[in-house]
């Protein structure tokens, strides 16, 4: 496995994103041309409605599923932050840290994560400015 970094710790799987969105897409078209004959032929026009209502509900599923499982996340990562906050420092995870913030910040090493709480606190970083500054990257192979 490649050793993550900044340049490479995104995400993104190709079916998922590509082939999942151009088949749904795909359903959706034929689905409103099947609708279209049904309307012009004066029958299967349920049928028809049934189909764009699946299709539909395969992209309303789609997105619902990536969703919940990001959120979860999410809330793992700001309880597994905290709690790694408060082992190395005894206290907990400044409040005016956001989601994006601490959520960059799960890839920096214990030794430098501290500093670097601090510093996204007081210069109001953004998550890339965040994870462009951390030094020894700590890799995150467990992502939704």
């Amino acid at each position: 496995m490649q050793v993550q970094n900044f340049k490479n710790h995104r995400r993104l799987l190709p079916a998922t994103y590509y082939l999942l969105a151009i088949i749904l897409l795909l359903c959706f078209v034929f689905a409103l041309w099947n609708g279209w004959r049904a309307y012009e032929h004066h029958s299967g026009r349920l049928v028809a409605a049934i189909i764009l209502g699946l299709t539909v509900a395969g992209f309303l599923l789609t997105a619902f599923v990536r969703l919940f499982a990001l959120k979860a996340q999410d809330k793992a990562i700001l309880a597994q932050e905290n709690i790694r906050y408060f082992a190395l420092t005894g206290k907990l995870l400044p409040p005016i840290l956001s989601h994006s913030q601490v959520a960059a910040l799960r890839f920096a090493d214990d030794t430098e994560f501290p500093l670097l709480v601090d510093k996204a606190m007081i210069n109001h970083m953004s998550s890339n400015d965040i994870k462009s500054a951390i030094v020894n990257w700590r890799a995150d192979n467990h992502r939704v």
